[in-house]
């Protein structure tokens, strides 16, 4: 439906409450997702946000020159699943929950807000000082261990740093309403509002758009309400993360079983679906994908919407990844049992025969993508 009518805004209504039917219309293409029955308030403030242009934060004032000399850059500050888990049994690969940083042609892009982006905005002060932090925040999707940093980020309590927050609806709520919800007067002593930073939220509708000069896909997870990853495009390859995805195929075929559908629909319906996921990662330079269960764990978790350790193997030799990370590590899992994973998913690389390099994620490692130079996550 977007082929010939880019301008134009696309509401799609249903009577149909479920949130696949929501992430299929705007993965389509559709502006807006709105259930019957409808008031003429509701449509008349969807109109007018969809016809409201969203303002666009100023470009990086690095010279073309200088983006040229610069490699983009990922650090990791969170990798952590469901809840932080500091202590001595988690200290090589790290406690803390979903955060992740890349640099890339004079951008700073942060991927979620899980505990881990206290530290980093720690270090973005101590790194610029008196200058402005610019700054571009995606949300993959609501759950705690991906929103519940950002009321410590420091940055967020200056007024003279410019943060833009993009993501998607929330399953229930929008995502303004759920980031200032978890800072009301139960849980926080202070409101959103009352943040001194220039603080823009923008809930999202196409699928496709740009930071600067970073093209940035978008694609909807298998994960319970609305869950998106992102594949950014740098000048040096492109950064995909999805920190929390379930394979389709048991999912759907347990669900079959339960409703009675028929098994060879839902193994077809899987098979098109993860087709798709292939042609998202395909030749990516780095992958950042969940990687919370063993096979064995995963077998009593389906439907929790978290991939096992071969799926995400699989997922990443058939669609040419070049360094997979291993994220999203399970709070029950310490340093030894990541290592024992790690392991476990080399020797599937190693029986395909395939070039597929694979690390932990590992809080405060970087990687380097260089066009001349062997990346290493150091």
């Amino acid at each position: 439906i977007r082929q010939q009518l880019q301008p134009t805004k696309i509401i799609v209504v249903s009577g149909r409450d479920y949130a696949v039917d929501r992430a299929s219309a705007l993965e389509a293409g559709a502006d807006e997702f709105l259930l019957k029955p409808i008031t003429w308030e509701v449509l008349r403030e969807s109109i007018d946000r969809l016809l409201t242009p969203i303002p666009q934060r100023p470009r990086a004032t690095t010279s073309p020159e200088e983006l040229g000399s610069v490699p983009p850059r990922i650090k990791l500050w969170g990798v952590r699943g469901s809840l932080p888990v500091p202590g001595p049994a988690t200290i090589r690969y790290g406690g803390n929950t979903s955060c992740v940083e890349v640099r890339a042609d004079g951008e700073i892009i942060v991927l979620d807000a899980g505990t881990g982006i206290r530290a980093l905005g720690l270090a973005l002060e101590r790194e610029l000082g008196p200058e402005t932090i610019k700054l571009t925040l995606l949300i993959t999707h609501t759950h705690w261990d991906h929103i519940q940093g950002l009321p410590f980020f420091a940055p967020a309590y200056n007024s003279k740093n410019l943060i833009r927050i993009l993501g998607y609806e929330g399953a229930r709520a929008g995502l303004g309403a759920i980031l200032a919800g978890q800072m009301e007067t139960p849980f926080f002593p202070v409101s959103l509002r009352q943040l001194p930073s220039h603080l823009a939220i923008e809930e999202l509708r196409e699928m496709e758009f740009h930071i600067g000069t970073v093209n940035v896909q978008a694609k909807f997870a298998n994960h319970p309400g609305i869950c998106v990853g992102y594949r950014l495009f740098t000048s040096a390859g492109s950064i995909a993360y999805m920190p929390d995805n379930e394979p389709y195929e048991p999912l759907k075929m347990q669900l079959a079983a339960q409703d009675g559908i028929d098994g060879n629909e839902a193994r077809n319906f899987a098979g098109a679906e993860r087709a798709k996921m292939v042609e998202f990662f395909r030749d990516c330079e780095v992958a950042i994908l969940d990687a919370q269960y063993t096979d064995e764990e995963y077998k009593k978790h389906i439907g929790w919407g978290h991939s096992s350790l071969s799926s995400v193997v699989e997922l990443a030799l058939d669609a040419n990844v070049k360094r997979l990370l291993l994220f999203h590590h399970d709070p029950s899992h310490d340093d030894d049992m990541i290592d024992r994973m790690l392991e476990q998913a080399r020797e599937l690389v190693r029986k395909s025969g395939k070039a597929l390099v694979i690390e932990g994620a590992r809080e405060g490692a970087e990687i380097l993508l260089e066009l001349r130079a062997q990346r290493q996550l150091r």
